[in-house]
């Protein structure tokens, strides 16, 4: 397999790439170095930032200009190029299967649980989506992990999640984190197989997000080779981020060489570290997380890959609902 280009932005000596296009307005403060191990679960960074000054960085505009994170694995460096149009907008069935990602109009749990992200990394402001997690402090999400470290890189700062984001609307406010936690794996070698990580979140007005939101079941067995749902906010032509949108249907192994699986769906950048839920319940918006959106090849624009969550995802999640 061709090894990855992830580099995020201008930094020279990561081995893998993640390319973003600048949108001109840039981080308040400068991401910190990444610290050392706390413990042999998870690479940890706490966030030195003052919570005011993280909400008050994005304005309306500052989050109409946040471009999505995107990771393209095999081909040339960069992001995803734009594809036709193929959303479809309008009334649409629960539970289709396929690869357009449709609006989710059934609302339910998941449009509660699942929240659009902005960030900032290497000076530049982007966006990705979470999902709350039950966990022991009520305080957890779970995203990809290049959502909050750019791999063996810089970590992410200005980082806020947005539970329910629709259209501009935030019905349960803005969380901050005060805790990043990813993979060993990631952090040390951005392996694609393990590109998983949690967030800890500073409680909300409403005390703990989960207690504002809810939360989805989350399942680290390994077992999700039937049919999922994946949701996210995929920001890039022919999606524009402001609604939630899914694809659904049977997931299968990757043959490129990493252990993730994969499903047909278009959905653009910006959908990345949104929910795999399986056992979905169109009727309660209810799920168990199976995976988070990672990746797509360059030669196949149409299927998206998560990775498998195991023992490696499964140390970083009890690391994270123990803070």
């Amino acid at each position: 397999m061709t090894r990855p280009l992830l580099r995020m932005l201008v930094a020279p000596l990561v081995s893998a790439a993640l390319v973003a296009a600048a949108t001109g307005a840039s981080a308040a403060t400068a991401p910190a170095p990444a610290p050392p191990d706390h413990g042999p679960g998870a690479v940890r960074h706490t966030s030195a930032e003052e919570p005011s000054a993280v909400l008050d960085y994005w304005t309306a505009e500052r989050m109409a200009a946040a471009r999505p994170i995107g990771r393209l694995l095999g081909g040339a460096a960069g992001l995803l190029p734009d594809l036709p149009g193929t959303g479809r907008p309008g009334e649409v069935r629960h539970q289709v299967d396929g690869g357009d990602a449709r609006p989710w109009t059934g609302g339910g749990a998941v449009t509660r649980a699942t929240g659009r992200v902005f960030l900032s990394m290497d000076g530049r402001d982007f966006t990705c989506t979470a999902s709350v997690v039950r966990a022991r402090n009520a305080s957890t999400v779970v995203t990809a992990g290049h959502c909050l470290k750019d791999g063996s890189g810089a970590w992410a700062s200005n980082w806020v999640f947005v539970p329910g984001y629709d259209d501009g609307a935030e019905p349960r406010g803005r969380y901050t984190a005060r805790e990043m936690l990813v993979t060993p794996e990631w952090a040390r070698h951005t392996d694609d197989s393990r590109d998983f990580g949690a967030a800890v979140l500073r409680e909300g007005e409403d005390g703990p997000v989960q207690h504002s939101t809810g939360a989805q079941r989350i399942d680290f067995s390994g077992d999700h080779t039937g049919r999922v749902h994946a949701f996210g906010y995929p920001a890039r032509a022919p999606y524009d981020g402001r609604e939630l949108r899914y694809c659904a249907g049977p997931t299968r192994p990757d043959h490129g060489g990493t252990s993730a699986r994969g499903m047909d769906c278009d959905m653009t950048e910006g959908s990345s570290g949104g929910p795999w839920l399986a056992g979905f319940d169109a009727d309660s918006g209810r799920g168990t997380v199976v995976s988070v959106i990672s990746f797509k090849y360059a030669s196949e624009s149409g299927v998206q890959y998560g990775p498998v969550l195991g023992s490696s995802e499964h140390r970083v999640f009890d690391e994270a609902q123990r803070i």
